[in-house]
């Protein structure tokens, strides 16, 4: 990936400003349980949810133990159909590939859909040091640009903010951008989708070039597919000139019967709607209808060797539905700037330190923000155990060393050898039971997990000595 955001301290840290923002807060806490109590309802209209929960595992799973031959197809049907494909290693190969083929237009601004691959290679960074301007388009992710911010949460960018908060932002930023907001703009989301039609408007029908991701690829036809609930999609994939997609490369499935799974699943699990609104979907180039030029920009960064990993590679088959960040107990705490990625929640726990690597602070630490409490995996329409590698990813962390894992290891290595030493086992325990009143409630050191909790009291004779009175 192109790196952590600029500055960012590990989990904790982060978690533990965030946690004392009472206004932040109280928006995770409205929002998530809001999509989550709808998603529910959804799901169970459903009676067939498990088995398709279990086809979408299949067909992702099958699809990256084919992942090669799928993406050669895909390429020459692409092609075929009047598209060029690039392939991009890094973030910094897939920033030089999109701004080069903006500058050989002769443009100096573009239109985007909500794409999280884009985010997570920092294009938009990246066509600025090109004299380049991107303009988001989804209302969000607008929300998040006009007011310098990052986005926080997968399907909801903006899910940290409330409605006062984005009236004032309109109200400061949006003239810098292009077309002010209205005068007297109040909160009312009405008022408020207004000015963001009026404000993107004269940037669609300026725009010739457009920038996307895509939910899908379809291998069989070289279709793109994505699914959208505004209709900004819609305008930036028809109307600009010139289109470049850049889409990770787990994103293809094989053939169109494939789409009907995820058609049905990543609806309910990401807005709680049946259908889709905005599913837009679009094969190579046409004369006579959409962009002229079509790029397909296929992102790795990372993602082969997250599928060299038997157990991490799973973390491949996500949609992006944010079912997962719904549901966690530590993303309604924390938010999702805390995570330090564009992908934060329990997926980005298992995500980001697998295409990142795990040697900055920050990706070290994620394995460990969560409680294991394992409702991400019970509402993962893909079935994802991420608690597995939550606990995957924890052995490796440890395995590198670190201080507090250089003393967890001498502690269990003692453990070991006292057990494995029965009379040594025996006198410890005598020693604690006779000295049992001397024991510190808390031991020094730990104030991190003994805040909450005390040791327990150490009863006056061991089970050994017990048994031998008693059963001898």
């Amino acid at each position: 990936m192109s790196g952590t955001y600029l500055g960012m301290p590990s989990f904790p840290k982060a978690a533990r400003d965030a946690v004392h923002d009472v206004t932040l807060r109280a928006n995770l806490r409205h929002a998530t349980h809001t999509i989550r109590d709808k998603r529910a309802k959804a799901v169970a209209e459903l009676e067939d949810w498990a088995l398709l929960r279990e086809a979408g595992k299949q067909i992702k799973n099958h699809t990256l133990r084919h992942l090669d031959r799928y993406l050669e197809q895909l390429e020459s049907a692409v092609v075929a159909a009047g598209g060029t494909v690039h392939w991009a290693a890094d973030a910094a190969e897939a920033n030089r590939i999109v701004a080069d083929l903006v500058k050989a237009t002769g443009e100096s601004e573009v239109v985007k859909v909500k794409s999280m691959a884009t985010q997570e290679i920092g294009l938009n960074e990246a066509l600025e040091a090109e004299g380049i301007a991107a303009y988001e388009t989804d209302l969000a992710e607008l929300i998040v640009q006009l007011g310098h911010d990052r986005p926080s949460h997968i399907l909801v960018p903006a899910i940290h903010r409330n409605r006062g908060e984005i009236r004032d932002i309109f109200r400061k930023e949006m003239g810098s951008w292009g077309r002010a907001a209205p005068e007297g703009l109040t909160d009312t989301p009405a008022e408020l989708a207004e000015a963001a039609r009026l404000h993107l408007r004269e940037k669609f029908l300026r725009a010739k070039v457009g920038i996307s991701g895509a939910n899908f690829m379809v291998a069989e036809t070289g279709t793109l597919v994505v699914f959208e609930s505004e209709g900004n999609g819609r305008m930036c994939l028809t109307l600009p000139e010139t289109l470049i997609s850049v889409v990770g490369i787990e994103k293809v499935v094989p053939t169109w019967r494939d789409l009907e799974v995820f058609l049905q699943t990543l609806p309910r699990s990401s807005t709680a709607e049946r259908m889709n609104p905005y599913t837009s979907m679009w094969t190579g180039t046409a004369d006579a209808d959409g962009p002229r030029t079509f790029h397909l920009v296929l992102l790795d960064n990372g993602r082969t060797e997250t599928l060299a990993d038997e157990v991490g590679r799973q973390a491949l088959r996500c949609i992006r539905c944010s079912a997962c960040l719904n549901v966690c107990p530590v993303y309604e705490r924390a938010g999702g700037h805390a995570y330090g990625s564009v992908y934060p929640g329990p997926i980005g726990a298992i995500l980001s330190p697998q295409l990142r690597g795990i040697q900055s602070e920050i990706d070290a630490s994620l394995p460990f923000a969560s409680s294991l409490c394992g409702a991400c995996y019970e509402v993962c329409p893909v079935a994802i155990d991420i608690p597995e590698v939550l606990v995957h990813l924890r052995e490796k962390v440890a395995d590198q060393g670190g201080k507090g894992h250089r003393v967890e290891k001498a502690a269990i290595k003692a453990a070991g050898w006292i057990l494995g030493h029965p009379a040594a086992l025996a006198a410890g325990e005598k020693a604690a039971a006779r000295t049992r009143k001397l024991h510190p409630r808390k031991l020094p050191g730990t104030g991190a997990w003994t805040a909450d909790r005390e040791l327990p009291e150490l009863p006056a004779q061991s089970f050994r000595d017990w048994w031998k009175k008693n059963r001898t």
